[in-house]
């Protein structure tokens, strides 16, 4: 069996639990080199997980992970996680954007604080990210850049139901087709990556739904398994798309989703936004 992502080395901002880790742990069974960028330096009781005990996990699946410790907000710590990836891996040849904040507050319940944490980790984070990578991407072999955002969909219905959420994460599609379409030249794909129902992540448990809606998600292994076979794709012929987790699966040859909502029926999971 061939292993597409053996040897790869991926940048990620954050992964320590969810979705991140995820897509983590499904490159490392290929033997992938995992470089995340995160805050949770030590345990937190409300959620699940450190970069540490992420980057053992990673070991332990088949790749290698290298912690840091920083804040995709700082450009420090940008400067830094791409350093340290070079220097230990000898270069990047793909970045996952997958830190977000979360807040579907109406305009006037949104914070001000809220609202720049959520511009500064979704949009600012995945352009100085991606923009600190792209001279290494440049020399990669097949890169690509791949964003944890929706389609852009310009229906009322989505711009206006939660303003300021909806900017943040617009903001990383835009960035993301924008650097399609300038670094296309370059041999450097992006694009985007959202799911058609609600994943099963802290996000959904303690923010939007509680274990009701939980229970009505799927795991996060069905956005691991798109967001490998995006990652394995030919990059000068598969960019600057806006991708859907379930149909990249399904052109893939998938027909049963099943095994990431066991005992669930097809009806019952709960759509998530913006589609």
């Amino acid at each position: 069996m061939t292993a597409p992502l053996a040897g790869k080395t991926i940048l990620m901002s954050g992964g320590s639990r969810g979705i991140g880790l995820a897509i983590a742990l499904r490159a490392a069974r290929d033997g992938a080199n995992i470089v995340m960028l995160a805050k949770t330096d030590t345990p937190d009781p409300r959620l699940e997980g450190t970069i540490h005990t992420a980057a053992d996990a990673v070991r332990a699946a088949g790749g290698q992970a290298l912690a840091v410790v920083g804040d995709v907000r700082d450009d420090a710590s940008i400067a830094d996680a791409v350093s340290q990836a070079v220097d230990t891996f000898g270069g990047i040849d793909i970045v996952v954007n997958n830190a977000s904040v979360i807040s579907l507050a109406r305009t006037l319940d949104l914070e001000p604080k809220r609202f720049d944490l959520m511009q500064d980790v979704n949009m600012r984070g995945t352009f100085m990210l991606s923009r600190a990578a792209i001279p290494h991407l440049k020399q990669a072999d097949n890169a690509h850049i791949l964003s944890l955002s929706p389609p852009i969909n310009l229906d009322p219905k989505w711009l206006g139901a939660h303003t300021g959420y909806t900017l943040a994460k617009y903001g990383m599609s835009m960035a993301t087709l924008g650097f399609a379409a300038e670094f296309a030249r370059d041999g450097i794909a992006a694009n985007t990556l959202w799911p058609r129902t609600t994943i099963k992540t802290a996000a959904v448990g303690n923010i939007l739904g509680g274990e009701a809606l939980l229970a009505k998600s799927r795991t996060p292994e069905i956005y691991a398994d798109a967001a490998y076979e995006v990652l394995i794709q030919p990059a000068r012929g598969y960019t600057g798309q806006s991708l859907i987790v379930e149909d990249v699966l399904i052109a893939a040859g998938v027909t049963d989703f099943s095994q990431y909502s066991p005992g669930v029926a097809e009806d019952d999971l709960f759509p998530d936004i913006f589609l």
